[in-house]
């Protein structure tokens, strides 16, 4: 394997200004407002009715509220990181798909399972990885390097997937670019910057990166992540490898979501201290409920919010628009020919991999720190 002083890290592209605080400001003014507590029992009530009466499956991400994380499980539908909601979407009997996420979880459902009506709480529930990179820009950008393997992180347009050799998520990135790198590939990758450099130093590949950021995951300050492990020594360190580079150095455990929960639920540790949007404690919690869990911080002692790690579009999603959804079919996911199927083909491509190599797979999910332990 080369190491990572004989493949130096490259950047191009810096991260576009769509995914600027004028965009954050506009997504939390467009937070759903509280429910009263009988209000929401009607309208989870009549929700878990249209569900059934629609032939419809709700898919949530870790990230999304609780309660509607909930209503997903009650309801027989799904909650998961973006690579399972990939899968679950495709395989399950229902024509109608209601998906409480971001934009490109929407556009990745409606990509597999075209047949099937594909529908989001709000239409405007994007990423910032997803504004960061975009689709005429990144073109140009592949035009430039027309010799290396382009693999783009899931959190991008249908536009963008069109263009891509290989989709990823952080579940299967790693083992992925360690094929890849086995296979002599160069690698054109996009958009996050972080996740780029940390499977760049875990497995020697010569990668090219585009210069963006996940604007939660990059407010996680290494400084103030020692000072935390000062008061809980005995904590163990969950990281996202979205993070910046000195919060995944002092992790115990660098994983996707999956990876996270897996953690917290087998690991002999009482107190965990986890480094991704707060909304994956939710779970946690309810899987683990003994077990202490403590956000990463976002800024240091003097700020109003020691650890505000969570992604103002995902907060978009409400149950008022999830019934909305089923009451109206408001919010129904489109994607045009022939891009759906130039997506399809990377996703696909993803979705086999994983399945045919689930031994790579399941390293990389249990976020080894060194390498993927593979020869």
């Amino acid at each position: 394997m080369n190491s990572v002083k004989d493949v130096p890290i490259q950047f191009d592209y810096p991260q576009q200004n769509a995914s600027g605080a004028t965009c954050i400001a506009q997504a939390w003014a467009k937070a759903p407002r509280h429910l009263a507590p009988n209000e929401k029992l009607e309208v989870v009530k009549r929700i878990k009715q249209l569900l059934k009466e629609k032939d419809a499956a709700l898919i949530a991400h870790y990230y999304v509220d609780g309660d509607i994380q909930d209503l997903a499980m009650e309801t027989g539908g799904f909650v998961s990181d973006s690579l399972e909601m990939a899968r679950f979407g495709k395989n399950h009997a229902a024509q109608n798909l209601i998906v409480a996420g971001v934009r490109f979880m929407g556009e990745t459902a409606k990509i597999l399972s075209p047949e099937k009506r594909v529908f989001m709480p709000d239409l405007e529930a994007t990423c910032s990885l997803d504004l960061g990179c975009d689709a005429t820009e990144f073109a140009q950008f592949r035009a430039m390097h027309p010799d290396r393997v382009v693999v783009v992180y899931a959190n991008t347009s249908a536009a963008v997937k069109a263009q891509a050799d290989w989709m990823v998520t952080s579940s299967c990135a790693l083992a992925i670019v360690h094929q890849l790198k086995e296979q002599g590939k160069k690698i054109l990758w996009a958009p996050d910057r972080h996740l780029g450099r940390y499977i760049q130093e875990q497995t020697g590949a010569d990668m090219l990166l585009w210069n963006g950021a996940c604007i939660v995951h990059d407010e996680f300050k290494g400084e103030e992540l020692a000072a935390l492990r000062a008061k809980h020594p005995n904590a163990q360190v969950l990281v996202h490898p979205e993070s910046p580079q000195s919060v995944v150095n002092q992790a115990d455990l660098v994983g996707s979501t999956s990876a996270m929960i897996k953690a917290v639920v087998d690991g002999s540790a009482t107190e965990y201290i986890v480094a991704t949007d707060k909304g994956i404690l939710h779970r946690m919690r309810q899987l683990a409920p003994h077990k202490v869990l403590i956000e990463a911080p976002t800024a240091g002692d003097s700020a109003t919010c020691k650890s505000c790690a969570h992604c103002p579009w995902m907060a978009m999603n409400g149950l008022l628009d999830i019934l909305d959804c089923l009451e109206r079919e408001s919010g129904e996911v489109f994607v045009a020919e022939p891009t759906r199927q130039e997506a399809l083909n990377c996703i696909e491509r993803m979705l086999t991999f994983t399945k045919d190599h689930p031994d790579l797979l399941a390293k990389a999910q249990h976020g080894f720190v060194k390498n993927i332990g593979v020869a």
